[in-house]
């Protein structure tokens, strides 16, 4: 009942999965990934243990193959499954047990595997698959690429819901939360892919200091804040200094403002306030 990508960045090792379905939150139970070791999507009748011990035995120098088919074993119904695995090497493994609704298939390639289940048609992973190949852009705005194509093919069957993507980077670092890049989640919404293109240019937007992006993306109070820094940028002091007039009317934001400038933890304070 779900369609999903995981993968391996050539370019940079980082390693992804991207989901989508119609049903509620699926990035609490199918994608599953850990920096330096692997990615897993495990869905139709989701059974977190591919996910959870799928890893483990990656981290523990076991081949996706392996790994699969060790939980597999130990399964207690291994036919209502579908998983993909991608190891940090870039290989892959992949399974859709007979008990997984029509129309329902997987993919390998390099790198990459791509399954599906409850489809609108065969030829929706095919279409998720040539989406993400054909993309360009970062590692995620291509897996998201594949998700559009996947939907623009039919999708799930039952419509739409919720989608999510996870990105860890290609190697462990000293502190663990460090090492997941992109953790987005739409768990509920009538157009989860679209919207989770938008929070990942958000996300992207936060971490360049994109203000132009923010001044139009961002919630209503920080927007007006980014609209000014914006324009304090672009050399339009007029409109910076319009903006940030409106912005210290409101209840504690002119306080608020200066100790952004004193702390030093939002660049470009100390040039609006100037």
């Amino acid at each position: 009942m779900t369609l999903s990508l995981v993968a391996r960045d050539p370019e940079t090792g980082r390693l992804g999965v991207a989901v989508a379905t119609c049903a509620l939150a699926v990035g609490r139970a199918v994608p599953w990934a850990r920096a330096g070791v692997g990615a897993v999507a495990t869905q139709a009748t989701t059974y977190r243990a591919y996910g959870a011990r799928g890893l483990s035995l990656l981290a523990d120098g076991l081949r996706p193959e392996e790994a699969l088919a060790k939980v597999r074993a130990d399964d207690p119904d291994p036919s209502q499954r579908q998983v993909g695995m991608v190891d940090t090497a870039g290989r892959t493994a992949a399974w859709t047990g007979r008990g997984c609704l029509s129309a329902c298939c997987h993919v390998t390639g390099d790198g990459f595997t791509a399954q599906g289940n409850m489809l609108a048609s065969r030829s929706v992973i095919p279409s998720l698959v040539e989406g993400y190949q054909a993309a360009t852009g970062t590692f995620g705005e291509r897996l998201l690429a594949a998700l559009a194509a996947a939907q623009e093919a039919g999708g799930d069957l039952r419509g739409q819901q919720s989608a999510a993507l996870l990105i860890v980077g290609p190697t462990r670092r000293p502190e663990p939360w460090e090492d997941v890049l992109v953790d987005l989640r739409v768990d509920d919404a009538c157009e989860p892919v679209a919207e989770l293109a938008r929070l990942l240019r958000l996300q992207r937007a936060y971490e360049s200091a994109d203000h132009e992006t923010l001044a139009n993306h961002a919630p209503e109070g920080l927007r007006d804040l980014h609209a000014a820094l914006a324009a304090a940028h672009r050399g339009d002091r007029a409109t910076a200094a319009d903006a940030l007039r409106l912005l210290s009317e409101r209840p504690g934001w002119d306080g608020w403002l200066r100790r952004m400038r004193s702390s030093g933890k939002m660049p470009g304070t100390q040039f609006l306030l100037e």
